[in-house]
């Protein structure tokens, strides 16, 4: 009898987990990282082979997203404070997915109808088309930043509730769905563009996105129906009671007014006929004040250096991205070694999600920052030494500003500033084919270059990367939680909307550090100002710790404080009215 009863126990605790808010949440996420994963993989591809397998779509849309972003985070994150948690969730969902599915629809058109559009109005038809796939593919991305600030920075806080150590595991769980996606979302529409066409992976992605679509907004609703806190939120009081009737404010003046022969019915009525219609101008100049008194908010904050801080990590070439793979192959790495890379890469990442819950316990929050910051710097720091490793490309008699200043001025540099084992390598990395068959011969190229003469550089850089992701996804958590718990409930949205500006702000700036710089000869001096970049950020966040905890920021077994304007002690006082 014992044995059913605890069976049943047991069943009825797992059926209440699977249908919980919690797990809705991580089910729904899933759903949405995975069809974002393969849209950002897929149409960098897409693009590149649509204009003639050249990187100057996928350069333009990466300009175009980042520059949106870093100019509409905070006014995308006002709009989410200022309307109801479930309208703004099912809305940019429902504006995301539309987006990648008819963007995918247009490059299938685009492909099966290019010859025909490429000779009607000189080819500006097809100019257009480009236009247009890149800016919807840009609104699906804006899309997606107004979800993610929604769900990741505003309804996790509520179904967590009051509970940090619930909050910090489900930020864990949430930073891991990330990183299993990063590995298998791309892998999975990778084979179906291999096997099949990109015309079948433009159909696939859109058959994703409208399939996901219908769950997501299903398991969205099932949430904000199990999370009754969900229909409160904040900063909506003062807007409901600026919208109360004339009547209630009138009945609230003395009545020695109207003996004094005054009509308070009718000064009100003139003082609301002069606040009700903003003019023309001021319609014009919201956006401007909107994302004035965002960065302002942002600067006022409490926790404003542990979000710089953060920002300034996404200034570095040292992550898993075009550029570290691109130098990876002029020292002569080959795509399968690459491969793994990434895939222990993203293992020492789940690691950092699983050690930042465990630190927080042991150390308290911000503590855990000050470790994984510290962590990712002794990690780092391997980058560093193998600049001057054996089998480093760094070369100080070469300019950085050589391979630039040829392009633009059209000159071709002088073979003799390169190495006969760089200097093949330079071309291949720089030069853009035109077609699918000359690839072959690049091919062939690589695999007669002479391979470099150590492989003790490319070694440490590649092992401190790896290491580095453990404290770095670690500190991202730290950050995330912070800003989460210290900022007021009716400003999470602009504020996470800045937040996300500042990081494609660095983000675009390492990018650009890299086009002024973009030889082999060069990439030391890149690391260098990477890692001094990641230094300053943790730097930011260590005046931060230690002005919230002073000397016991150094004692791991002391309680922490929370910061002085945390969520509770800074919200707003109730107007009077």
């Amino acid at each position: 009898m014992e044995i059913r009863t605890s069976k049943r126990s047991v069943c009825g605790s797992i059926i209440n987990y699977f249908t919980s808010a919690r797990f809705l949440i991580y089910l729904g996420h899933s759903l949405s990282t995975w069809g974002d994963r393969m849209w950002h993989f897929a149409v960098s591809v897409f693009l590149v082979e649509l204009y003639g397998n050249s990187l100057l779509l996928t350069a333009v849309y990466g300009l175009v997203v980042a520059g949106s972003v870093l100019l509409l985070g905070a006014i995308i994150g006002d709009w989410v404070d200022k309307n109801p948690r479930l309208k703004v969730a099912q809305t940019s969902l429902i504006v995301q997915n539309a987006s990648v599915m008819l963007c995918g629809i247009l490059l299938m058109l685009v492909f099966f109808y290019k010859d025909q559009l490429l000779s009607m109005y000189n080819g500006w038809l097809l100019t257009v088309c480009y236009i247009l796939v890149i800016t919807i593919a840009n609104i699906a991305n804006l899309a997606s930043t107004a979800t993610t600030i929604t769900i990741e920075r505003d309804w996790i806080i509520v179904v967590a509730g009051s509970d940090r150590s619930e909050l910090a595991d489900m930020n864990a769980t949430v930073r891991r769905i990330d990183q299993i996606s990063n590995i298998l979302a791309p892998m999975a529409v990778g084979q179906v563009m291999t096997f099949g066409s990109t015309v079948i992976g433009c159909g696939f992605i859109a058959s994703w996105n409208l399939f996901s679509m219908f769950i997501e907004y299903f398991l969205l609703k099932k949430v904000y129906v199990k999370t009754p806190a969900l229909a409160m939120k904040a900063g909506r009081k003062v807007e409901e009671q600026e919208m109360k009737p004339i009547t209630d404010v009138v009945s609230d003046i003395p009545e020695v007014t109207c003996l004094m022969g005054e009509n308070p019915l009718k000064n009100t009525e003139n003082q609301k006929a002069e606040m009700k219609e903003p003019t023309f101008c001021d319609r014009m100049l919201e956006p401007f004040r909107t994302f004035r008194d965002g960065w302002i908010a942002y600067y006022n904050q409490s926790v404003f250096l542990a979000g710089m801080g953060l920002a300034f990590l996404y200034m570095t070439v040292l992550g898993f991205d075009c550029i570290t793979t691109g130098y990876a192959y002029t020292q002569g790495l080959s795509g399968s070694t690459l491969s793994l890379l990434m895939g222990a890469s993203a293992i020492t990442g789940i690691c950092g999600t699983v050690a930042f819950p465990w630190l927080r316990r042991k150390c308290g929050l911000i503590r855990t920052g000050f470790i994984s910051g510290i962590a990712q710097l002794l990690c780092l720091s391997l980058c560093v030494l193998s600049v001057f490793m054996p089998g480093s490309s760094l070369d100080l008699t070469v300019s950085p500003f050589d391979d630039i200043r040829s392009r633009l001025l059209n000159i071709e540099p002088l073979p003799d500033h390169f190495s006969v084992t760089s200097a093949p390598n330079v071309y291949s990395t720089t030069r853009m084919y035109s077609s699918v068959n000359e690839s072959s011969s690049y091919n062939e190229d690589m695999e007669i270059n002479p391979q470099p003469e150590s492989y003790v550089s490319v070694i440490l850089l590649f092992s401190g990367v790896i290491a580095a992701r453990v404290g770095l996804w670690s500190f991202d958590l730290t950050v995330t939680q912070l800003l989460q718990e210290n900022v007021i409930e009716s400003e999470r949205g602009i504020i996470n909307g800045v937040q996300n500006s500042m990081n494609y702000l660095l983000d675009l700036l390492h990018f650009i550090m890299v086009i002024l710089a973009p030889n082999p000869e060069a990439f030391g001096l890149l690391v260098i100002i990477s890692v001094s970049f990641v230094a300053m950020g943790h730097v930011m966040y260590f005046r931060f710790a230690y002005c919230s905890l002073r000397n016991r920021l150094f004692n791991c077994c002391a309680p922490e404080q929370k910061p002085e304007n945390s969520a509770e002690e800074s919200k707003p006082p109730e107007s009077d009215v």
